[in-house]
């Protein structure tokens, strides 16, 4: 499929473009240290925060995936309750696992793992989060490169490296002040884009909101409750969503150097606490709105017929179709340029992260040196680049191979699997203070090993996956310490 979108459409993508990369120039142009670079000089308020919390994990994937998820046949609004998890498992991190992170002054979520256990179990964790961050967040840089292809017809590889080289500028100068003030920028971009794309779709329908109203009725398209208890059911279900999602939002804003370090950038553990409190509400509404959004799409394509073309889409290419072939001059540059934000505001917070999780957790300790200021942050924005190149190279492969799945399933597929067992070990370090790091890590081992299994051989639904992980990590690691008898309770020097 080739678009040729309009001349004032170009320019209002190309504006914002350029607005983002100018005006990550300006707020980062102060930063002078590796404090700053990587955590905006711990000064940053609550509501910016906040703001990039919900910006970060966002992104395409949310835009254009989970209208898909509604709008395929038997779709319904059971998506959301996951969001009951999300909710809940914030709650845990804010009493649970932040107060860890303002005690001193660390540079990443994993530092706190080698004063509870040792270096070898903060460089495991912070190689782990390299590797499964960077696939996941090429993943969702292919599917934005999937966006700009419809739109301008262009090689697949051309539109990722348009995308990742705009992201990584403004990354690469201004850092995370840089990334979180124009993660401000960008939710409010994507929001306005998705209220648009919400009310075209309900003006071009004949009968309006009354017939989307009427559709999504009759075709049971508005339930949001399923209290099936099975985890082998391939859709949400309460459980699914309440426990599941509790650990995954655990683990992925508890232990991730993403949200981390966004807490770490706040001006105190009390506006951390408040910025991502709210934040799990804020994400609520989002789906909600995404959600109904892929229900006027159903309605609409229903009505308009089987549109040439329209069946070899993916459902969640059919927002980006009705973008691109719907929306009114000046509306669709908007609403692209809000595509673009989701995408850029996550990928800029994994380049930025990525970064500081390999400078400060692999690199400079491997060196065994104390480097200046000035070398510390050429090296974090020489990691920036890295990141950038390798999360491109990889968005492109993908491109070649293809994906089956959603996409959404894939990118949280991925996070649920690797980062459940990371959770178990925080949970380690903070409510079982007996384990050791060698039962630590043997349990870490056998929490990967057990959900490699689950993942591959049973149907077990992936929400379940970052509580199994988590659960038997803990398990295990406990029954290692009883068989190992070694009741130390932190390693000074290991390795």
């Amino acid at each position: 499929m080739s678009i040729n979108i309009g001349v004032t459409d170009s320019l209002i993508v190309v504006a914002y473009m350029l607005a983002v990369v100018l005006f990550g120039i300006w707020v980062g142009r102060k930063g002078k240290s590796s404090t700053d670079y990587f955590l905006g000089g711990r000064s940053l308020p609550w509501g910016a925060v906040l703001l990039s919390i919900v910006a970060t994990e966002t992104s395409t994937v949310t835009f254009l995936s989970i209208p898909g998820i509604a709008a395929a046949a038997g779709g319904d609004m059971t998506f959301l309750q996951i969001t009951i998890g999300y909710i809940v498992g914030r709650l845990a991190v804010i009493f649970v696992l932040l107060p860890l992170y303002f005690k001193g002054e660390p540079l990443t979520a994993y530092e706190v793992l080698e004063s509870r256990f040792g270096k070898m179990s903060r460089r495991t964790v912070a190689g782990l989060f390299l590797v499964t961050r960077n696939v996941s967040d090429s993943l969702r840089l292919f599917l934005t490169a999937m966006v700009l292809q419809i739109v301008l017809g262009l090689n697949l590889a051309i539109s990722v490296v348009f995308i990742g080289a705009v992201t990584i500028v403004y990354t690469f100068i201004g850092g995370a002040k840089s990334v979180i003030w124009n993660d401000c920028i960008q939710f409010v971009v994507y929001m306005l884009g998705a209220a648009a794309a919400a009310v075209i779709i309900i003006d071009l329908t004949p009968g309006g909101l009354d017939e989307v109203l009427r559709f999504a009725a009759s075709e049971d398209k508005l339930r949001v409750f399923d209290f099936d208890l099975s985890p082998f059911k391939s859709s949400m279900t309460f459980w699914a969503g309440l426990v599941g999602g509790a650990f995954l939002t655990a683990a992925t804003h508890g232990t991730d150097q993403l949200m981390v370090q966004r807490y770490l950038s706040s001006r105190s553990q009390t506006e951390a606490s408040l910025a991502l409190g709210l934040s799990g509400f804020i994400v609520l509404i989002q789906f909600a709105v995404f959600l109904l959004i892929g229900i006027g799409l159903a309605n609409f394509f229903g009505l308009a017929g089987n549109e040439t073309g329209l069946s070899t889409l993916k459902n969640d290419q059919l927002l980006a179709h009705f973008v691109v072939n719907y929306m009114p001059v000046g509306v669709l540059g908007l609403t692209l340029a809000a595509v673009f934000a989701a995408a850029m505001s996550t990928l800029s917070s994994s380049l930025n992260s990525s970064a500081a999780a390999f400078v400060n957790d692999l690199y400079w300790p491997l060196r065994k040196s104390n480097p200046d200021e000035r070398t510390q942050l050429r090296a974090g924005r020489t990691a920036t680049v890295a990141f950038g190149l390798v999360q491109m190279g990889l968005a492109i492969l993908f491109g070649w191979v293809g994906t089956d799945e959603s996409t959404v399933s894939n990118v949280l597929k991925i996070s649920g699997f690797a980062i459940g067992p990371v959770l178990g070990l925080y949970f380690l370090a903070v409510l079982v203070p007996r384990v050791a790091q060698r039962a630590a890590l043997s349990g870490f081992v056998a929490g990967v090993a057990v959900l490699s299994w689950v993942a591959m051989k049973t149907g077990v639904y992936w929400a379940w996956y970052a509580a199994i992980g988590s659960l038997v990590t803990m398990g295990s690691a406990w029954i290692f310490q009883n068989i190992m008898g070694d009741a130390e309770q932190s390693v000074a020097s290991d390795d």
